[in-house]
């Protein structure tokens, strides 16, 4: 994966982090959540930063507005919603489900 587009802050970096590794299992955050956790509403900054250097953290509880995983990797974060008992809907659009945001959404 090459730079990203714009050059991210490393404390923005490092924030969106903490909130994500703060999710707990069986409960998600949009990406307009976190950002707006962080007093920014730069969700697709915070898509950048989960591009970028989110492998270490968990990353499939960060999910797109309409409830659905991250583009991509729908069948490797099905794995995890699974072994966590995250609320799931049956969705006719991308990998065939989405998260139930009404009752899996976190707000720290």
């Amino acid at each position: 994966m090459g730079a990203p587009a714009v050059r991210l802050d490393d404390s923005f970096v490092e924030r969106v982090l903490e909130v994500v590794e703060s999710i707990p299992p069986a409960h998600v955050m949009t990406y307009g959540d976190i950002a707006a956790t962080l007093g920014s509403r730069a969700a697709r900054v915070v898509g950048q930063v989960m591009a970028y250097y989110g492998a270490d953290v968990p990353w499939w509880r960060v999910i797109r507005a309409g409830g659905h995983p991250p583009a991509g990797h729908e069948q490797a974060a099905l794995a995890h919603y699974k072994a966590e008992s995250t609320p799931l809907l049956a969705s006719d659009a991308d990998a065939g489900y989405r998260v139930n945001l009404r009752v899996a959404r976190w707000r720290p």
